[in-house]
């Protein structure tokens, strides 16, 4: 009598561990999956880019925007030296500048940022 029950028994307690193992596999499968897509993201995610940056330097081969802006820039530097009115003139233009909006001081600093391909100065940009 014991021994018809061992045979049930004993497979029923084999099937519950192989439905334990095949559960483990799967999860484990699961993680592979998830830990394959999220490096196969950042792949893509860093070749999108590079590509963008020399997208952008081949295309500033041509342009006039980066000495536009050095020369924009080198404006107020070169009136400091020229004398108390060369430095209230640029005294008042910065005052002016601070009294624009928020949006527009940071949309400056993108613009120049995205110019001169410094990608990671325009957090610098949004920092108080």
């Amino acid at each position: 009598m014991i021994q018809a029950l061992i045979g049930p028994l004993a497979e029923l307690a084999g099937g519950w561990l192989k439905g334990k193992a095949d559960k483990q596999a799967a999860a484990a499968n699961l993680a592979l999956v998830e830990a394959e897509a999220k490096a196969t993201i950042m792949k893509s995610a860093a070749t999108s880019e590079a590509d963008w940056e020399r997208i952008m330097a081949q295309g500033s081969q041509s342009s006039w925007k980066d000495e536009w802006l050095t020369i924009l820039f080198s404006i107020p530097l070169v009136l400091v030296f020229t004398g108390d009115k060369g430095r209230e003139i640029v005294a008042n233009g910065f005052a002016a500048l601070e009294t624009m909006p928020e949006w527009y001081q940071y949309t400056l600093g993108v613009i120049v940022a995205a110019s001169f391909g410094i990608r990671s100065a325009t957090k610098f940009f949004g920092r108080k």
